[in-house]
């Protein structure tokens, strides 16, 4: 199964997208709120010089290279 996230221009499109959901060729779902982003958001809140997430990917993506360098 492969997902997709879609932004739909013209309105016929949509319901397009809903008959082919009613002859159940495709799922709908909302797509969820980020358990990271609201944590980070939480967190950002209570400080006054929080990270932004551009600045906590590049960190994540640093160590990986340097757990993944390692094997």
């Amino acid at each position: 199964m492969e997902a997709f996230k879609i932004e739909i221009l013209n309105p016929k499109a949509l319901q397009l997208i809903k008959g082919m959901q009613e002859l159940k060729l495709i799922k709908i779902s909302d797509d969820p709120v980020s358990n990271l982003k609201t944590y980070l958001k939480k967190m950002r809140s209570n400080s006054t010089s929080a990270p932004d997430l551009g600045e906590i990917t590049k960190i994540v993506e640093e160590v990986r290279a340097k757990r993944n360098a390692k094997k």
